[in-house]
């Protein structure tokens, strides 16, 4: 069972971090820790932000204490890196976020990061607590909240009950909030516009600042939401550290970059954080008695199987909320499944061909660059249940308790 990305997608972000005091990064996201997290391991840490070096630790421990492999849908070889008309002409450092060099300081140094996403937005203040200065040059904006990075119920709850059980509420009201925001998010997109420019104003009150450089394209939540660790991108533009710049990027020259509308921008460092590329099952080949299945032609069953593989459970998590959360479900499904097979005396469970009568659709329903360039490499899901994975948790998992794992299945002994 591939059990999906451990510290995959919350809410909306997914940054790497910068230790502004090595100069490295750390090439693993800052992430709403309680959602992200899993409900038989308790979150000890001060932060619920946590950084890059947290998360990784937290994950390296539960795995060491109960065993597990997750593949999840990054591809950790390769980063998506656009090719930039004479990049060969630079004259400074170009690097990618994903393969941070340790040798790199910015310390005093003019450093432009391209990009708009989590990646971006988490790098660039902590550039700019040693750089000369910071440019954060973007195609198009991306809607962005502040939230603080400690959670002001947690020290008190950590105070009066036992470490699980402040760490099963923590974790079901950071949940509920995260689905409140996305409910919200769909059914207002107007309101929650005007909510998260209010936010931004607190710390940029020029409106003709927000407007070009903070006022998205697309409706809230078409791609995930923003956060922005206790508003630090945001102060570190008021502060001048760091400028915005929205174009398109011309071509680079030996001393930076060139936009299409003609203004050049000069650097001694490139950060291309240009996103990240996905890859189905962690690369892993697939075949069936020796023939080669390509997944895009397999159709996900809840989410956690795929027609015509037997015995493979994979975890497609949720695209509005932490991937840890359809995790949990998915492997429970298939405990209840290996019990059945168990004691029936059963060896291979399959699920046949898509119906006729049910479209296909992306699995994955996110209209991010990097979702739309992998699209073709994934499963599909189909247009009702039980062939769709579903967005909505506490839904889910009130019916997952009694899904009968016989439904639909060809067992074979």
């Amino acid at each position: 069972m591939s059990s999906g990305d451990p510290a995959g997608p919350t809410r909306c972000w997914r940054p790497e971090t910068v230790s502004a005091a090595r100069g490295t990064c750390s090439a693993i996201r800052a992430s709403d820790i309680f959602p992200l997290s899993y409900a038989f391991q308790p979150w000890r840490g001060r932060k619920s932000l946590a950084d890059g070096d947290a998360i990784r630790r937290y994950i390296e421990d539960t795995a060491r204490d109960h065993g597990y492999v997750c593949a999840g849908y990054y591809d950790y070889d390769h980063g998506h890196q656009p090719e930039f008309k004479g990049a060969e002409h630079f004259g400074g450092r170009f690097v990618h976020p994903q393969f941070w060099p340790d040798d790199l300081d910015v310390t005093g140094k003019s450093t432009v990061v391209i990009g708009s996403g989590a990646t971006a937005v988490t790098l660039v203040p902590a550039l700019a607590k040693r750089a000369g200065h910071v440019t954060m040059v973007q195609r198009s904006p991306t809607y962005l909240t502040s939230l603080p990075d400690v959670d002001p119920a947690a020290a008190p709850l950590r105070r009066l009950l036992p470490a699980r059980t402040a760490h099963r509420l923590l974790r079901a009201k950071n949940v509920l909030s995260s689905r409140l925001t996305y409910w919200l998010s769909r059914r207002y997109p107007e309101q929650t516009k005007r909510h998260l420019r209010k936010g931004i104003q607190r710390y940029l009150p020029d409106p003709a600042l927000l407007d070009r450089h903070f006022t998205p394209r697309y409706q809230p939540w078409d791609q995930r939401l923003c956060v922005v660790p206790d508003g630090d991108l945001f102060r570190e533009v008021a502060a001048g550290r760091v400028s915005m710049v929205t174009d398109r990027i011309a071509r680079l020259t030996e001393h930076g970059i060139e936009l299409e509308a003609g203004r050049t921008l000069e650097a001694d460092v490139i950060v291309s954080a240009t996103g990240l590329s996905l890859i189905p099952l962690g690369g892993i080949a697939v075949s069936v008695q020796g023939r080669p299945v390509d997944l895009a032609e397999t159709t996900a069953y809840r989410g956690l199987m795929l027609s015509g593989l037997p015995n493979l459970a994979i975890c497609v998590g949720y695209t509005n909320a932490s991937w840890t959360l359809r995790a949990e479900l998915s492997s429970r499904y298939v405990v209840r499944l290996l019990d059945h097979m168990r004691r029936h005396g059963l060896t291979t469970a399959m699920l046949p061909a898509l119906p006729r009568d049910v479209a296909r659709r992306p699995l994955l329903g996110l209209t991010s660059a990097y979702v739309q360039r992998a699209a073709h490499l994934f499963p599909q899901q189909g247009d009702r249940a039980p062939w769709t994975a579903g967005q909505n948790h506490p839904t889910d998992r009130l019916r997952s308790a009694f899904l009968d794992v016989r439904k639909g299945m060809i067992f074979d002994g």
